[in-house]
């Protein structure tokens, strides 16, 4: 049964496709129906039925007798160690903690926030959140003290499960301080805290308040799985809001379980007991979604790595892990392979390894440039799929679902619609464009099981950020077109689509141009405000290791690249060459602080920003460049 036969199927009866997808999911008592319209445009899915993602996540396997398989592969190159964790260990480890949180009063629908590096221990304190019914909400380990206290105070946690300390390359984190810190700024104070202790850094806890997570399991019950219904929240999971407040996006258990198995073999196309490798952190929705709940949902094996695409010790780690593990699929951000490629643009670190098992490669984060996907696919020799999703829908809207049938790729584009989501292109008053057009790209409520159903104590806010500008719609945020074929392109925040004097342009189309230049690794184009033309793009370029040109030469030949491939009318003229782009922790470049300082606004430090100091970097760049004004 190809593509277009399921994605109709599940447009003509979503009832019926998504209950019988339902069934590959252990249920208590079984939904009577899948959809609940009845607080349209508030949706749920399977409401009624009663489950527990934990059970669903572990027990059942070892119930089935695969106990034995590998759950949780831990590879640290910072650590120099690898450690595999069984089904059957992974259930003990999980019920044994979630035995010693009940003692301590966690109970369904508490909260509690997980703040931990990579390591299985953060996978095991969220399926024990889960065993319990408490609500988890991970933090992405390292964040700073005041953004931690934001993220107390707005989901206000029974407990908060903490390591002592997370590792980089060349340098220790120190965690215990930072939540120390994050607890003294907030209004609420969790009751107590369990703290992992590291053996490169062991922290000091608080009498009466920190636990150590060993000592307090000691002679405690472990705790069976507690059945919620489909409707519970299982996680809520901050957006990194660059401005003021975060959004607490909350995922239903019933929904989130029932398409997440669904897509490992749809979309993944893996198999129970095959290596699946999401190469991101577990603070970030690819971690929730395809470190932890889904790999482990539908029984494959998944890897937790410690470590870097480069440095750790070099542009070759991937490659090895993939060998070591016998990965089958990888999934990772297009600014890790720009990375990999930029130390290495021949790839000849890939010829050391054994990746002979590896089948596809999954790129999603951000877009991903037809230079870096042409790399890949001609040094790898495997399908490289762009797939386009957010921390809102939890998993794909649109990608190549190579477990149903792997459809051409079109460089440039992910591909088509997911089952469940009916992507429209809309003009500023909401109206479809004809194919080609550029618009906002928006999905026709209801948004499929899985998928964000309102935000944390915020409904209003849910339907303001998402639902009230195209009544009808989800409001992805994101401007691109579809082709004649139905293939989608995502071109740019909608925020990036730039207007120069009166021609509306897409800064990712710039930087696609830009990084097929054979000396520039990685680049970004902002808009900066001009009198004359409304806008103008400006570029930045991070050029190969071993590049001969001088820097001069590369800006011009980019300049006249993006003439001869957009045409003047891109007014493409400014150009400079940075050492690096200033990122978020996730990998997604910071344009609009970019474009802020360029224009002589203030602007609020980035809470997720990989590394400050490069800000004062751009800074130095734009001043040469005579901006701001």
């Amino acid at each position: 049964m190809g593509y277009s036969h399921v994605y109709a199927e599940a447009k003509a009866d979503p009832d019926g496709f998504w209950m019988k997808a339902a069934e590959a999911i252990d249920w208590v008592t079984p939904p009577s129906k899948a959809l609940f319209d009845d607080n349209a445009p508030l949706y749920e899915w399977f409401s009624d039925g009663t489950l527990n993602a934990c059970w669903n996540a572990v027990d059942r396997h070892v119930e089935a007798g695969h106990g034995e398989r590998i759950a949780i592969i831990h590879d640290s190159p910072i650590t120099h160690s690898k450690h595999e964790i069984t089904y059957s260990e992974l259930r003990d480890r999980v019920a044994s903690l979630a035995g010693a949180l009940r003692a301590k009063g966690v109970e369904k629908g508490d909260r509690v926030i997980i703040y931990m590096p990579m390591v299985p221990e953060a996978l095991e304190a969220m399926l024990a959140c889960s065993r319990l019914g408490a609500i988890h909400s991970v933090v992405f380990g390292g964040f700073a003290a005041n953004e931690l206290a934001v993220r107390i105070d707005d989901c206000q946690p029974k407990c908060i499960i903490a390591a002592s300390c997370g590792l980089e390359p060349g340098r220790v984190v120190h965690y215990k301080p930072l939540l120390d810190g994050a607890i003294e700024m907030a209004d609420h104070k969790p009751e107590f805290c369990v703290i992992f202790q590291r053996e490169q850094e062991v922290a000091h806890l608080e009498e009466g308040r920190d636990f150590d997570w060993h000592g307090f399991q000691y002679g405690v019950e472990p705790a069976d799985c507690v059945p919620v219904e489909g409707n519970h929240p299982q996680y809520i999971l901050y957006t990194s809001g660059t401005t003021g407040q975060p959004k607490g996006v909350i995922r239903h258990t019933g929904g989130h379980m029932v398409a997440l198995n669904w897509t490992m073999r749809n979309l993944y196309d893996m198999n129970p007991g095959e290596v699946f490798w999401a190469a991101s952190d577990v603070g970030w929705v690819v971690g929730h979604s395809y470190i932890c709940y889904a790999p482990l949902t539908f029984g494959c094996t998944t890897i937790v790595f410690e470590g870097k695409p480069v440095g750790t010790p070099d542009a070759g780690t991937f490659w090895r892990v993939i060998q070591d593990h016998k990965v089958k699929c990888l999934f990772t951000a297009p600014t890790a392979l720009r990375a990999v490629k930029r130390e290495d643009p021949q790839g000849a670190l890939i010829g050391d390894y054994d990746i002979g098992c590896l089948e596809s490669l999954f790129l999603a984060g951000e877009r991903a440039d037809p230079d870096t996907i042409i790399w890949a696919q001609d040094k790898l020799g495997v399908p490289v799929v762009d797939h386009w999703w957010q921390t809102e829908t939890g998993w794909c809207i649109a990608g190549n679902p190579l477990g149903i049938e792997k459809l051409p790729v079109k460089i440039g584009s992910p591909s088509v619609p997911m089952p469940g989501y009916d992507v429209q292109i809309l003009d500023e008053g909401g109206h479809p464009v004809k194919d080609g057009d550029l618009g906002a790209i928006a999905v026709k409520l209801p948004l499929p099981p899985g998928t964000l159903p309102t935000l944390w104590n915020a409904e209003a806010r849910f339907r303001k950020s998402y639902l009230d500008h195209f009544p009808g719609y989800y409001e992805t945020g994101d401007a691109g077109y579809k082709d004649e074929d139905g293939y989608l392109y995502i071109m740019a925040r909608t925020d990036d689509v730039i207007n120069v004097a009166g021609h509306r342009l897409s800064t990712g189309g710039m930087e696609e141009v830009l990084a097929s230049h054979p000396d520039v690794a990685e680049c970004a184009v902002i808009g900066v405000a001009d009198q004359l033309k409304g806008q103008m793009p400006m570029g930045f370029l991070c050029l190969n290791a071993g590049t001969q040109k001088s820097a001069e030469d590369v800006v011009a030949e980019c300049v006249k690249l993006v003439r001869e491939k957009i045409g003047p009318v891109a007014a493409f003229k400014l150009a400079t060459v940075v050492q690096r782009l200033p990122k978020t922790r996730s990998g997604k470049i910071l344009r609009g602080t970019m474009v802020n300082i360029a224009d002589g606004k203030e602007y609020k430090m980035p809470a997720t920003i990989d590394d400050p100091a490069i800000l004062d970097e751009i800074t130095e760049a734009l001043k040469e460049l005579g901006y701001p004004k």
